[in-house]
């Protein structure tokens, strides 16, 4: 059975618009400061005072963009309003990337005072989208019946700079689409080569500051904020970051998430923040990356569902379980009550002299060693990103590099299932106040492959972590969390190192400003693994 034969459906037996849909084009909505931004709105026959379902979007309203936001709801029966986001695809004023709240909330309004308004409506979205539907949610007001998010969260903030390093491949690769969108076929072209036309400025050697130029032909304003906005408490994220927001959210949710999403760990931050303010969201995480097709149906599954429930009161096609998850490696899918799901227990494994890894504590040993290059930057082979695939690669030939410390377990004798979060403690001394780690989790198969299952990165600053007499810092290192089995006879490996190039930025290791640092010197890292030193990783084990 293929995989796409497993993934999760809801029949499209649902009430459904019975003739044509008819859709009105290019109606103007005011905002406060006097632009006017536009609107398409799709109407089943019969349907004129059908629940709305919301979309804002900065990627147009039409050809594929209204074929996936507007079509299937209206084919079952909704209306659906498609905005386009303000300085993008006809609607006025400039494209301010983020600063969605105002416009966001000023559409509610004008939502609510059109005569075909039934009283109720839902709000729809991917990535942005969905960043743009949660901006407004906590104040849309009581009219808002449910929300269904897929691949994105309330805040892009920490997933632009990952554990404190500026998520370079994916930050360029947005800016790039955004600056071609309008093109004809710039949104596929975009989509295409995007992620090429990123690596190649990111491989130039160039100061950050000039990539965006080298990227997109021109300086982009968004991309030159991103470089000076990097500390928590920047002005620049006022009004760009909805996470504290979450909690006053009272509207039903539905999140569709991947493994290998960039946005994964915030979406779940999300989820906990309901959870912890007494909501019942519903959580599907799927094994997909965040351009991968495959969500996409499945996302629009999940909402239709989600809507019927919300908006019309037939909860008969939504799940008893509100997580379900699929386990990689297993190739199988979980239902749970919750997230992390009940039955998860950490368990940790220890780094240990031999590049060993178990569940034994470790031994007296001296720590072992690496020099990163900046200038050689270990690279990144897969994981989260933006754009193009994040499919699970053969990480053997980084092994290889000197750059890269390689722990592995021994042979599994029985399978091991982790389901949560994932997250590592390291012992660590470096020659340079300015540095990075990064941690790694592999799956290594008997013919010898080692295939990544997440990772997760912190930068460090001068004192921050503090270090001990000698120079130690005990560091906490927080990677994407994983759905996966190891199976009986395979091993599970860590990896080390200080750089994963080009998807996050290398630290130069000077303390120069992010966008101009220009000289780069090397660090000596040094990771101990002793009883008083004890470096190890946490596994989310559940049982078989």
């Amino acid at each position: 059975m293929a995989l796409t034969d497993r993934l999760p459906t809801l029949p499209f037996r649902l009430p459904r618009a019975r003739g044509l849909i008819s859709v009105e084009r290019d109606i103007p909505v005011p905002m406060a400061d006097g632009v006017t931004l536009l609107v398409d709105r799709y109407t089943p026959a019969g349907g004129e005072r059908a629940p709305a379902v919301l979309v804002r979007t900065p990627y147009g309203r039409r050809g594929v963009a209204g074929l996936i936001n507007g079509i299937p709801f209206a084919y079952c029966g909704y209306q659906v309003v498609v905005q386009s986001a303000r300085g993008t695809f006809g609607s006025g004023g400039e494209f301010d990337p983020l600063a969605e709240y105002d416009d966001g909330l000023a559409t509610v309004d004008w939502l609510k005072r059109q005569p075909w308004f039934s009283g109720s409506f839902a709000t729809y979205g991917a990535s942005y989208l969905g960043y743009s539907a949660w901006a407004m949610a906590a104040a849309a007001g009581p009219e808002l019946k449910a929300m269904a998010t897929s691949v994105s969260a309330s805040q892009f903030r920490e997933a632009a700079y990952i554990g404190g390093a500026f998520a370079l491949e994916s930050t360029l690769s947005w800016i790039d689409i955004t600056a071609r969108s309008e093109q004809p076929f710039g949104l596929l072209s975009a989509g295409l080569m995007s992620r090429r036309r990123a690596g190649r400025a990111a491989r130039s050697g160039r100061p950050l500051a000039e990539l965006d130029a080298l990227t997109t032909g021109t300086e982009v304003p968004f991309f030159q904020n991103l470089l000076t906005s990097h500390e928590p408490d920047a002005s620049f994220w006022d009004k760009r970051d909805f996470s504290h927001t979450v909690r006053d959210v009272t509207a039903p949710a539905s999140m569709v998430g991947g493994w290998y999403d960039t946005f994964l760990p915030w979406q779940l931050k999300d989820y906990e923040a309901l959870r912890k303010a007494g909501r019942r969201p519903y959580l599907t995480i799927g094994p997909w990356w965040h351009s991968d097709a495959r969500h996409v149906m499945v996302s629009i599954r999940e909402s239709i569902g989600f809507f019927q429930a919300h908006l019309r009161g037939d909860f008969s096609r939504i799940r008893a379980n509100p997580v379900r998850v699929f386990v990689t490696g297993a190739g199988e899918w979980r239902e749970y009550q919750d997230w992390p799901v009940p039955a998860m227990r950490p368990q940790r494994w220890f780094l240990q002299p031999g590049h060993g890894l178990g569940e034994s504590g470790p031994v007296e040993s001296t720590p072992d060693t690496y020099r990163y290059d900046p200038a050689n930057a270990t690279p990144s082979l897969s994981g989260p990103t933006l754009m193009g695939s994040a499919k699970p690669a053969d990480h053997r030939s980084l092994e290889r590099r000197p750059d890269v410390l390689v722990y592995s377990s021994p042979v599994l004798r029985s399978d091991l299932e982790i389901i949560g979060p994932v997250t590592a403690d390291l012992f660590v001394r470096s020659d340079r106040e300015h540095t990075d780690f990064v941690v790694r989790l592999c799956d290594v198969s008997p013919d010898g492959a080692s295939h990544n299952v997440c990772e997760g990165g912190l930068r460090l600053r001068p004192a921050e972590p503090a270090a001990d007499r000698d120079g130690v810092r005990r560091i906490h290192v927080d990677l994407w969390p994983a759905g996966h089995r190891f199976k009986r006879g395979h091993r599970v490996r860590v990896h080390v190192a200080s750089g994963a190039y080009p998807k996050v930025a290398s630290n130069p290791g000077t303390g120069e400003p992010l966008g101009t640092a220009a000289v780069m010197v090397t660090a000596d890292q040094e990771v101990f693994h002793d009883p008083d030193r004890p470096s190890s990783i946490t596994l989310p084990v559940v049982p078989a």
